[in-house]
């Protein structure tokens, strides 16, 4: 745990009693101090209010840090931009789960013990004719990644390293294979099984876009770019995928049933589905003689439009994945020789945004999810699967939180509290007497 700042507190009173409290500063390795206000209910009978956590700490990490005013985003001290630019998806999940990056004979190792995880248990296929053919993708996820503790009962056990491990490696290796089965069964196409001989990416393109009759050939500049999109969305801290996670594991529920919880999160439309939200704002824009009308529009205070892409929750600046991913989507655009007038549309409204006076004085520069979307648009995967390519990715994050928080002495199970404002005590009138 975090050691308490030598001889640095927060001083308070408690207006109602007139009690003097002093509660200590908890600091991290960079970031601000935490006032560690475990003890407030006990001393004041007063709880904090906190709509959406946006001010409490509710664990302490080590895997990701978070600066969105200065544009910062580091995994074990490593910044996104160098991991994206040097690494591989790979070495990235080593570093989220392990804490360090690997050596030569680590990541061969890793690879291997991952790879050797990809199928599923024959019997899961037959879970996938149980859905409606047009059930959404992230509907099937869900269902399939938590019945997989049906299958895999021997990494269960939470209180085993090992079996945790397991269970990581599983989800890890096994999230694209059930990810490509969900988009195969959409199409009415045969699943394809996954190849040992392909790296994580390119194994994930050739099941979703492979069919038996023919061979199929992997791209590499679209392998190269969907690792890239891998890495920049394997974790992202405490957001709220990962905050579900973590609370449901601290019920002692089984991994699979935490992602699983996790990937239900991510399905809503305020976190997960914000690349799928570009296609849609360009689609409604419609041709590029109508985006000086539309920027207009999203000026306006006053009216409901607004440009999707721009800008981010977190990142007051930049966002510091969106450097890379712009230089994979012109690679990858480029490569393709696409004539498309809705990506085409796209880069135009790049071009306004980053050099318009409104848009770069209100840092509201394009996001991962502006590029990331126009990409996946080019690689020709359906809208409704971007939900779940981030699930694929995020799935490491998960389980690298949910290992962590297993293994924190300090956590307990999550029980936020509420400000209740319902009725105060009634007595209850029958039936026959109710007007």
């Amino acid at each position: 745990m975090s050691k308490t700042a030598a001889n640095e507190s927060v001083a308070l009173t408690d207006t109602p009693s007139g009690k003097k409290l002093d509660y200590p500063l908890m600091p991290g390795s960079i970031g601000p101090k935490v006032i560690d206000i475990r003890k407030l209910y006990g001393d004041t009978g007063h709880f904090t209010y906190d709509p959406g956590f946006t001010s409490t700490a509710s664990c302490e990490s080590k895997i990701t840090y978070i600066d969105g005013d200065e544009g910062v985003l580091m995994h074990r001290g490593y910044p996104i931009e160098e991991l994206a630019e040097n690494s591989d998806f790979m070495e990235v999940c080593y570093l989220l789960l392990k804490g360090e990056l690997p050596n030569k004979a680590q990541k061969t190792k890793f690879e291997r013990d991952i790879t050797l995880h990809t199928m599923v248990h024959e019997q899961i296929n037959r879970f996938y004719t149980g859905f409606r053919r047009d059930a959404h993708p992230m509907a099937v996820m869900c269902g399939v990644v938590g019945a997989l503790s049906a299958f895999y009962h021997d990494s269960l056990d939470i209180n085993d390293a090992h079996q945790r491990m397991v269970a990581s490696y599983r989800l890890i290796a096994k999230m694209p294979t059930i990810a490509a089965m969900a988009y195969k069964y959409s199409i009415g196409q045969p699943f394809i099984y996954p190849r040992n001989n392909l790296d994580y990416a390119s194994n994930f393109i050739h099941m979703m876009f492979a069919v038996p009759c023919e061979e199929y050939k992997v791209n590499p500049v679209l392998a190269k770019a969907m690792d890239r999109i891998l890495i920049l969305h394997a974790d992202h801290e405490q957001n709220a995928s990962t905050s579900t996670v973590r609370l449901a594991g601290s019920s002692g529920a089984n991994p699979f049933a935490c992602i699983a919880a996790g990937i239900a999160s991510l399905w809503g439309p305020a976190h997960g589905g914000a690349n799928e939200a570009v296609l849609k704002m360009l689609n409604q824009i419609g041709s590029r003689d109508k985006i000086k009308e539309y920027v207009t529009r999203a000026k306006d205070k006053n009216d409901t439009f607004r440009l999707m892409g721009f800008g981010h929750r977190v990142y007051k600046n930049y966002d510091p994945r969106a450097a890379v991913m712009r230089k994979t989507c012109h690679e990858v655009l480029a490569e393709l020789g696409l004539k498309d007038e809705l990506l085409d549309l796209a880069m135009e409204l790049e071009k306004i945004a980053l050099n318009d006076d409104y848009f770069v004085s209100k840092k509201l520069f394009p996001n991962v999810d502006f590029y990331s979307g126009i990409i996946l648009k080019a690689m020709n995967i359906p809208v409704s699967m971007f939900t779940v390519l981030f699930a694929v990715a995020r799935t490491v994050g998960w389980v690298a939180q949910w290992n962590e928080m297993i293994e924190d002495p300090a956590q307990k199970i999550g029980r936020p509290r509420q400000l209740y404002t319902g009725y105060t005590k009634r007595s209850y009138v029958p039936l026959n007497k109710r007007g």
